[in-house]
């Protein structure tokens, strides 16, 4: 999710070429973002057939339609008024070919006043986010839709379950027992601790019970490993450095069906280079030995008075967790968003890894220099690749969430403060568009541009991508055409 942006340009290095399971990714130079002929044609100007507006560019055969636009309010069917902020979302199947999606809705402290929805809220406070499920035929059309966890914040992103689940995570610690957040809004309001993991079914209501186990941290994004048991997890800490994590449950949810609350927390830290700040520039295919320093404390509650201020300022509490695995060697990261497991490896971006390294492990304007990073976690070999990193914006500018698609090419989606696409990564080594946001307001015909695209996720049978776009004023949309043609 984009907080700030700073107002200098910044230089960072070339992009990555490995080997092993990441061979072909590859940074490529400016001109090959739209590298044009039959590889990856230019984006055209393209319709939405929900009403023939121009809200997307795409190349040519494709089409889409949007639903779930919130700059008119939308009811579901459960009665509730659709919140915006469409941000992390998940793809599982439906009944007679349809599409079961999961949407994150990162509503912050700052805009809220009581949980959305009918459904089972885990906060009854000032808490506004949650999920909503939505079923859909493949071209967008809107069957039903409900929501299914509120009572939550800043549920950011996620990650699609194996055995069935999306797992929602709130990008906050905010809570009673902690400080005013970066919006100066206080937490009074609030009745329970925020800064967890939460299970919601595909199809059903969360019982929204929070993943204590898994840490209090800004969460951003989670995947899993379902032949070693783990759930992988990033942090987007955006003043600070970010670390990566694991869980390991105590019970394995590919028998049990669900994530336990009683396993261990870890943090990557780099074989014999403790404390290794890798949101610095990376050389050409870096790669390390990786191990994991335990995380002793994962959840915290501070000392409070219920109703009053808090003395724990947000600040102390957003690096208490990875305070604790930095101390044991464990290695700094750039605001770590979407990641997905592929075929034994762990996809995750830094959205502004790749330049200069920061000097210590704090930068209130922001921590790190660069126009962002996607790294790869082999599971099998334990090791990390630095797998693509842009060399400057018109390549690739601040990477987010990420997906992959049935032919292993990742989609990115960009959260920049100007033009705003989604871009392939091919397992041939080119960066290509695939999107571009042409967004404009229903209201002023103002553009919206800057708007960020976010949880790109495809429909089980991998003819169509879903993707929102995460502003107060949401919406989704859902894109098909002949993927294969430009080599998704």
């Amino acid at each position: 999710m984009r907080l700030d942006r700073r107002t200098m340009l910044r230089t960072s290095g070339a992009g990555a070429l490995v080997g092993g399971p990441f061979a072909g990714f590859a940074a490529m130079p400016a001109a090959a973002a739209r590298p044009g002929g039959t590889w990856a044609p230019e984006l055209v100007p393209t319709r939405d057939r929900r009403d023939g507006k121009v809200r997307l560019h795409l190349p040519p055969g494709f089409s889409y339609r949007s639903f779930h636009d919130t700059e008119e309010p939308v009811v579901l069917d459960d009665g509730t008024v659709l919140p915006g902020r469409h941000d992390g979302m998940g793809a599982f199947p439906g009944r007679k070919g349809t599409t079961v999606l999961v949407r994150n809705h990162e509503i912050p402290v700052a805009d809220a006043t009581e949980p959305f929805g009918p459904a089972r809220s885990y906060d009854e406070g000032t808490a506004g986010g949650g999920t909503t499920t939505v079923r859909v035929t493949g071209d967008g059309r809107v069957l039903s839709s409900f929501t299914s966890l509120s009572g939550t914040i800043m549920n950011c992103s996620g990650g699609i379950m194996p055995w069935g689940s999306w797992v929602t995570c709130e990008e906050t610690v905010n809570g009673p027992d902690v400080g005013p957040d970066f919006t100066g809004t206080p937490n009074t309001g609030l009745q329970k601790p925020h800064g967890y993991v939460f299970e919601v079914p595909a199809g059903g209501r969360s019982k929204a019970r929070p993943v204590r186990g898994a840490g209090r941290f800004a969460h951003e994004a989670v995947s899993f490993d379902p032949k070693r048991g783990s759930l992988y997890l990033t942090e987007d800490n955006f003043g600070f450095a970010s670390g990566f994590y694991r869980y390991t449950p105590r019970r394995n949810p590919m028998k049990c069906g669900y994530l336990d609350d009683e396993g261990v927390l870890e943090m990557l830290a780099v074989k014999g280079r403790p404390n290794l700040h890798l949101e610095g520039h990376q050389r050409r295919g870096a790669t390390y030995d990786v191990r994991w320093v335990r995380i002793d404390e994962p959840d915290f509650l501070f000392d409070h008075v219920p109703g009053q201020p808090a003395p724990t300022t947000n600040d102390e509490a957003l690096v208490f967790v990875g305070d604790q695995g930095r101390a044991k060697g464990a290695a700094s990261f750039s605001r770590l968003e979407g990641q997905v497991y592929d075929r034994g490896v762990v996809y995750f971006t830094s959205t502004e890894g790749g330049g200069a390294p920061e000097p210590g492990t704090a930068n209130p304007e922001g921590y790190g220099n660069g126009f962002g990073q996607v790294w790869g976690y082999d599971t099998r070999r334990q090791t990390l690749t630095c797998v693509f990193q842009s060399p400057d914006q018109s390549v690739l500018d601040f990477p987010d969430n990420v997906t992959t698609s049935r032919r292993g090419t990742l989609v990115v989606c960009e959260d920049s403060s100007g033009d705003n696409y989604l871009r392939g990564l091919s397992p041939k080594g080119r960066l290509w568009d695939i999107a571009l946001n042409r967004l404009t307001s229903g209201t002023t015909d103002e553009d919206r541009f800057a708007d960020e695209f976010a949880g790109s996720t495809f429909s089980t049978d991998g003819r169509t991508l879903f993707v929102n776009i995460q502003a107060a004023a949401g919406m989704t949309f859902a894109i098909w055409g002949p993927w294969g043609r430009i080599g998704v």
